[in-house]
């Protein structure tokens, strides 16, 4: 159910993904929102495609811990730490399983380490930063990092991203 004061009230249902890409428009989306402080419609995109990933995979894995990343961006935009340390702590725990990956694929997703977003997640939720009143229409970013800085999509969300 959607609130009709958040930022997809009058958009349309995400699609369903077919399958678990980090080449796929959702997975690209959903980096697109994070780093605009979307944090709960990050979550939408990504959840389709860890539903859809092979159990036990290591995108599997990824999903879910962007999955709760966001989670975590979410309370700590509310103020409430205590869930924002376990949502946080619980995506660096699942990102560090994906340090030894053979290959370096989802780190160049992300433009870091899973060690390193790990770090980045456990460090705001611990110390979030003072929260400033963001422009009108926007949401308010609480982390300091950006995921994903290469990908198509992220130069500019307004004038050819996802918007």
């Amino acid at each position: 159910m959607r609130h009709p004061a958040g930022h997809s009230y009058h958009s349309e249902a995400i699609p369903v993904a077919e399958e678990a890409s980090l080449d796929s428009d959702m997975f690209v989306w959903g980096i697109d929102l994070f780093n605009h402080g979307y944090y709960w419609e990050a979550h939408e995109a990504w959840e389709g495609l860890w539903q859809v990933a092979d159990r036990g995979a290591p995108l599997r894995t990824l999903f879910k811990g962007l999955i709760l990343l966001s989670a975590a961006g979410v309370k700590i935009r509310e103020g409430k730490q205590a869930a924002a340390v376990r949502h946080a702590g619980r995506a660096a725990a699942l990102l560090r399983r994906l340090m030894n990956a053979p290959d370096r694929t989802i780190e160049r997703a992300l433009d870091m380490s899973p060690a390193v977003l790990a770090e980045h997640a456990e460090a705001a939720a611990r110390i979030p930063a003072p929260l400033q009143t963001p422009p009108p229409g926007q949401p308010q970013a609480v982390f300091d990092f950006i995921l994903g800085s290469n990908s198509p999509g992220n130069a500019d969300p307004i004038a050819g991203g996802y918007w």
